[in-house]
This record gives structure tokens, C-alpha cells and sequence, in this order.
């Protein structure tokens, strides 16, 4: 297991730290470390702190993503998702959170918002060439692969 070193900032003293909601939980649930009950009204996106700062291992990314009931219930979920958060980076973790829903959305101090998952990633050393070689797709992208899967037929 990978320790992660993490730092409750003073305007959120009062919550707990991220945690996992059960033991399979691949994401870390964020909490909303806002002063005041905060508006969403449709259509607006708000940068929503989360209290905390990490130190991620080399080598480790954490990942900023939404929670699928917010977005399910609410239309709330993350303007881009997901956020990464690079090793090297110390300052507060933060949920851009956007309300695609039709009701304004409320956020209150301590909501659950969004979820961390901590991620190996890999650093590649580039090498220019003339030309990449063939694949099967090649450069068909952006629903060159159709949108339904072929099935299988019996006799």
C-alpha cells in the first residue's frame, strides 16, 4: 500500500479527512470546505475548495472526479474530468464543479462533491520519427468505430 502525505488546511479543521466510502472504493470522497451554503444555479460553474493538500509520490497522479449521484440526480458534475493533480503540485485540493441540471444545486460545508483516486502513471521519453506505423484503426477517430457493437448471430 502507498502512503499518501496530506495536510488539513485551517479553513477546513473542522471536517474529516477524505475518505473511502466502503472497501472497494477505487475514489476518495472530497468535501466542500466552503464557509457558507453555496448557490449552483444552473448553468454556472464554481471552483469549490476541498481543505486539503497532498504530496503525491513520483510517479503517482490523483485524479479529480465526479460523483455519479450528483451528476445522476442533480446534473452537477466536474468541468474537467477528469482533474489532474500532478506530483509536484502543493497547493489546495480543488472540485470545478459545473450544474448542467434545471434547478439550482446547493453546497453546503462538508457535501460530498467529488472523489480522488490515486493512479500509477507512467513518464515516456519522446522519439520523433517520419511516420508511426500501421494500425488496424489507423486515423479514424471520433465515431470511426460506429456506435453499436457487432453481434453475434446463430444459425
Amino acid at each position: 500500500m502507498t502512503t499518501l502525505e496530506i495536510v488539513r488546511l485551517p479553513h477546513a479543521a473542522d471536517l474529516p479527512l477524505p475518505a473511502y466510502a466502503t472497501g472497494g472504493s477505487a475514489g476518495l470522497d472530497l468535501l466542500a470546505a466552503v464557509d457558507a451554503e453555496v448557490e449552483l444555479k444552473p448553468g454556472a460553474r464554481i471552483c469549490v475548495p476541498c481543505g486539503i493538500a497532498i504530496a503525491l509520490p513520483a510517479g503517482f497522479e490523483a485524479q479529480v472526479r465526479p460523483r455519479s449521484g450528483l451528476a445522476l440526480h442533480h446534473g452537477v458534475t466536474l468541468l474537467n474530468a477528469p482533474g489532474t493533480i500532478d506530483s509536484d503540485y502543493r497547493g489546495e485540493v480543488k472540485a470545478t464543479l459545473v450544474n448542467h441540471g434545471e434547478a439550482a444545486f446547493r453546497i453546503a460545508r462538508g457535501m460530498k462533491i467529488a472523489q480522488l483516486v490515486i493512479a500509477r502513471h507512467e513518464t515516456v521519453e519522446l522519439r520523433e520519427v517520419g511516420e508511426l506505423p500501421a494500425s488496424e484503426r489507423g486515423a479514424g477517430g471520433f465515431g470511426s468505430t460506429g456506435l453499436h457493437a457487432a453481434t453475434k448471430r446463430t444459425a
